[in-house]
């Protein structure tokens, strides 16, 4: 039997009388990248920051690696959130000593050399940077911890086609074997031959749960073009 480092089941999260998922189970196997796909309003964002422990949900089972969501699932978690957080009077290397005083799984080491490879110095300041480079700052800060699961929200949404390719072979696609990474994206072609799995949800529902190359060889066409299909009529997209 495979082992899982999420397992859901029957989950709900309400805001109010808007129901974000209802019912939402599902299971994210260790050691896979994983595509988590759907239209805007669909409840991506929600979904990861339930696992990231930073909204609960009002029923259901969630387990993070066999754990109840808590601050034991928080310590092997990294989290990218959609928007930037760090304060603009802050330099890259500010951020880089947060992080190390602030997790003891930080790869300093790892994070220094994404950096020179993207010719981002150190001693930059994030305000005179783009937010596009501010995104590679983030995201490779978050891929630098030493985590078991990553939850990634649009990590390339702001980048540059030139960086993409590095971001997704070097920061993505060369993570720690065991690990897992879950990333919530628009950019479908630009990602989904780094994707072992691919979870697409919408109206907090999953349509499919499986694998990428189920849909290249059972259906003939490629992933970004299955969606555009599913979602061609959809208001949402």
């Amino acid at each position: 039997m495979a082992e899982y480092i999420v397992r859901c089941r029957n989950l709900v999260k309400k805001y109010g009388n808007f129901t974000a998922f209802a019912d939402l189970s599902l299971d994210i196997e260790k050691g896979k990248i994983v595509g988590l796909l759907g239209p805007n309003g669909s409840g991506k964002t929600t979904f990861i920051k339930t696992l990231a422990g930073l909204l609960t949900v009002d029923g259901g089972v969630l387990q993070i690696d066999g754990m109840a969501p808590g601050v034991e699932t928080k310590a092997i978690i990294s989290y990218l959130p959609e928007r930037p957080y760090f304060n603009n009077w802050m330099r890259v290397k500010d951020c880089l000593e947060y992080f190390a005083d602030f997790y003891s799984d930080f790869d300093r080491q790892r994070a220094e050399t994404m950096l020179s490879d993207l010719h981002i110095s150190p001693e930059s300041k994030l305000s005179a940077l783009s937010k596009g480079t501010k995104e590679k700052v983030q995201l490779i800060l978050v891929m630098s911890r030493r985590a078991k699961l990553y939850l990634l929200d649009e990590p390339i949404g702001g980048v540059d086609p030139a960086a993409r390719d590095y971001i997704l072979e070097t920061i993505i696609s060369k993570f720690d074997k065991d690990a897992t990474i879950v990333i919530s994206t628009h950019l479908i072609s630009d990602v989904e031959k780094y994707l072992d799995k691919f979870i697409l949800i919408n109206q907090g529902k999953v349509m499919l749960n499986g694998d990428v190359n189920y849909v290249k060889e059972e259906m003939g066409m490629s992933l970004d073009t299955y969606f555009r299909e599913v979602f061609r009529c959809s208001r949402n997209f």
